[in-house]
């Protein structure tokens, strides 16, 4: 049997310093920073982070954050503010020495979640 990609994002650990390392760019990101900036409780958004991309990859983890299309509902983000947000986290991924198989499969992941996040 093959391993999940939550097995091959390295479990909660290694997906920790990837989420950390996700929203350090999206702070520093001049087309989507503000959105950031914005956000009361840094520590919240980043355990939630850690939470969606455990659970989304195949771990035992819980979602306790809102569903997408609450999160983003009213924002109007752009399909170029999404395009940013991805590459920050393939930014971070490589950062991490993730496999391009990993990336194209976060990637993919992300855009097929697109319609609960863009122009919502």
């Amino acid at each position: 049997m093959s391993a999940t990609l939550y097995e091959r994002l390295g479990g909660e650990e290694r997906i920790k310093q990837l989420a950390a390392d996700i929203l350090d760019n999206h702070y520093r990101n001049p087309l989507i920073r503000s959105r950031f900036e914005k956000v009361s409780d840094r520590a919240a958004l980043e355990r939630h982070s850690v939470e969606f991309l455990c659970a989304g990859s195949g771990g035992p983890q819980t979602y306790t954050g809102k569903d997408l299309m609450s999160a983003h509902k009213g924002m109007n983000v752009s399909e170029q503010e999404l395009i940013a947000a991805i590459d920050d986290i393939v930014a971070a991924m490589t950062k991490n020495g993730y496999d391009q198989a990993e990336k194209n499969e976060v990637v993919a992941i992300l855009y097929s979640l697109k319609g609960d996040v863009v122009r919502v």
